[in-house]
C-alpha cells in the first residue's frame, strides 16, 4: 500500500435536522439535496424520514450528512427532542407564502434550545425560506 492510501481520510458523519411546520416543503428540500431528484406529488412526513449524502470538503475530506427529516405535526411529539438530540446543524424551514408557518419557527427553535440546553456544543441553526416559485406563480 502506498503512503496515500495508508493516510486516506476516515468519514466523518454530520447530523443535520430539518424542521418547520407541515407543507413548508421540508421533504422537497432534503430529497433534492440528498437524492437530487423533486418530486411533484405531496405525501405528508409522518415522524420521520431518512436521508444520506456522501460529499468530498477540500482537503479530501470525506463527509457523510445524515439529514433528518422531521414531519411538521410532531413539535408536541414525545420523540422530537430524541430527534434533535446531537445535530450539528438545524434548518427551520418555513413556506414563505404562508406567515403562520414563518410565526411558528419561534416554538421550533426553542424546542432546539431546550434540547440542547445542557450540551457543551449547540448546532448550527438556520432558517430556510422555502417555496418561492409558488409566490411567483401566483402572479
Amino acid at each position: 500500500m502506498s503512503d496515500s492510501e495508508e493516510e486516506e481520510s476516515p468519514d466523518r458523519q454530520l447530523k443535520l435536522v430539518v424542521l418547520g411546520d407541515g407543507t413548508t416543503g421540508k421533504t422537497s428540500l432534503a430529497t433534492r439535496f440528498a437524492q437530487e431528484t423533486f418530486g411533484k406529488q405531496y405525501k405528508q412526513t409522518i415522524g420521520l424520514d431518512f436521508f444520506l449524502k456522501r460529499i468530498i470538503l477540500p482537503g479530501n475530506l470525506n463527509v457523510t450528512l445524515q439529514v433528518w427529516d422531521v414531519g411538521g405535526q410532531t413539535i408536541g411529539g414525545k420523540m422530537l427532542d430524541k430527534y434533535i438530540y446531537g445535530a450539528q446543524g438545524i434548518l427551520l424551514v418555513y413556506d414563505i407564502t404562508n406567515g403562520q408557518s414563518f410565526e411558528n419557527l419561534e416554538d421550533w427553535y426553542n424546542v432546539v434550545k431546550k434540547v440542547n440546553e445542557e450540551s457543551e456544543t449547540q448546532p448550527l441553526v438556520a432558517l430556510v425560506g422555502n417555496k418561492s416559485k409558488l409566490l411567483i406563480l401566483k402572479y
